[in-house]
């Protein structure tokens, strides 16, 4: 991040993106995307399909002995260009519910937190690909402007979810996932129907005690079950009273799925 200029909310710039340019659909080739928990929701409820099936048709899901969390990324086509799958000659086909990462461009977020509730060093950056000719706009925004016009709020608030688990005071003390913790951290954010499945369609809510609003809430709201999931997570990974129990339950049986 030495390279770029560190900006704030409020701190302005010249952009904007027309079908008229003739970069239009060139930032959408050939690029990493790393989808965020909320991401996949959002875009497997557009394509009216499983959380399992999207992460199987696409996505890829690197992993290295080195990783410490599993990530997710968009998988490209193909192709010469290596297309996102998403992209059609006239522009985003799930515009209203395209990735974090596309909503924010050209702006990129950068931050040094190191726990879920530190303010940390969270800045902002103007990205200047050669090709982009959005850039020779006129149009003028603040980030913070730039930000609500692309939606960005419903994001910025999941986000805080899912930083507390990935900030977790756990973390600082050296200390990795097993495979098995893995899992479950990947079921909740990321394949949050078999997480359904597990709670619903195992033997989970006779080993815990969970009160009736939230069995209601969580059947049919993601986000509901989500907030709960990060509920059973602190509970699982971290040894956290977020989860009551009915009596004794093993590590095998918390893993059950």
């Amino acid at each position: 991040m030495e390279n770029f200029e560190q900006l704030k909310r409020d701190d302005r710039f010249c952009f904007s993106c027309k079908k008229e340019y003739s970069c239009f659909n060139q930032c959408c080739t050939d690029t990493n995307i790393f989808l965020t928990p909320y991401d996949v929701l959002r875009i497997r409820r557009h394509l009216n399909i499983s959380s399992e099936d999207f992460l199987e048709k696409y996505t890829i899901q690197p992993f290295t002995k080195d990783q410490k969390l599993p990530v997710v990324l968009l998988k490209l086509l193909d192709d010469e260009k290596k297309h996102c799958p998403f992209v059609k000659k006239e522009g985003c086909s799930i515009y209203e519910d395209r990735p974090w990462s596309c909503r924010m461009y050209p702006i990129g977020l950068a931050s040094q937190k190191t726990r879920a509730e530190d303010p940390g060093n969270e800045f902002f950056f103007l990205q200047k690909e050669d090709f982009c000719e959005g850039h020779t706009s006129k149009q003028e925004w603040s980030i913070g402007e730039w930000m609500h016009n692309q939606g960005i709020e419903p994001y910025e608030n999941f986000s805080s979810l899912f930083r507390e688990i990935v900030l977790h005071p756990y973390f600082d003390k050296g200390q990795d996932l097993t495979p098995q913790k893995m899992e479950m951290f990947h079921m909740v954010f990321y394949n949050l129907d078999k997480f359904r499945n597990f709670v619903f369609d195992s033997t989970f809510l006779k080993r815990f005690e969970v009160a009736k609003k939230t069995i209601e809430n969580t059947k049919s709201n993601d986000i509901k079950l989500m907030e709960f999931g990060v509920d059973w997570l602190k509970f699982c990974l971290f040894g956290e009273s977020t989860i009551k129990i009915r009596g004794e339950v093993s590590e095998e049986d918390l893993a059950e799925v």
